[in-house]
């Protein structure tokens, strides 16, 4: 995997978020400083990234590289927390993962992931977040890889990240993953594969 590979990859998946902020309508009070979501909003959203492997113990021999998308939903269950910097709100909802592996091997995977989300609203426009989740997944590399015996496994992540509010609806976001993927000790071996994922994504707030 070169460089110039990653970067390719990379600018594939950044592409199509760029253009879409171009036909996105701006509001006219895009400029006031946004309320705290309203508890029962609903948020979907899309990011993508390149990821890359990350070995954490020596039974993990694999290195993998590839791209992930991941639509997801979310709702506003609090109003915000705390006070000072770390003021936020929490979230629930869930995501699809969807990923490729183009080297050393061509292979794919789906999964489904229930998540949780902290974002601040301590910074305006500007709000940090942090989230995780886990749930099934399926992928191809099952018998492929020393480190995945079957198709079936559990994916692990979290992450963070910071989202600017640039509407009162429309929101980029910009951040970093740790995945894990392993079958939860149903088989041997299970040594896991573990990755890093920066990623860019773009949500939407229905109030």
């Amino acid at each position: 995997m070169t460089q110039r590979s990653s970067l390719r990859h990379a600018f594939s998946l950044a592409l199509p978020l760029v253009l879409a902020l171009h036909l996105l309508p701006f509001s006219a009070t895009a400029s006031e400083e946004p309320a705290p979501t309203p508890i029962g909003t609903h948020t979907i959203g899309f990011t993508a990234g390149p990821f890359f492997p990350l070995r954490v113990g020596t039974r993990q021999s694999s290195k993998l590289f590839g791209e992930a998308i991941m639509p997801s939903w979310m709702v506003t269950v609090t109003e915000p927390l705390g006070s000072g910097w770390y003021q936020g709100q929490l979230a629930f909802g869930a995501e699809l993962a969807a990923f490729h592996t183009h080297s050393p091997v061509t292979a794919y995977g789906v999964g489904l992931t229930p998540k949780i989300v902290y974002t601040s609203t301590a910074f305006g426009r500007v709000r940090p977040f942090i989230e995780g989740g886990g749930g099934p997944v399926w992928t191809d590399l099952g018998g492929r890889t020393p480190e995945q015996p079957g198709q079936f496994n559990f994916l692990v992540w979290g992450g963070a990240g910071c989202a600017y509010a640039f509407t009162p609806n429309w929101a980029v976001q910009a951040g970093y993953r740790i995945m894990h993927i392993s079958n939860a000790g149903t088989r041997s071996p299970n040594s896991g594969l573990n990755f890093g994922l920066p990623f860019l994504g773009l949500t939407y707030q229905n109030f």
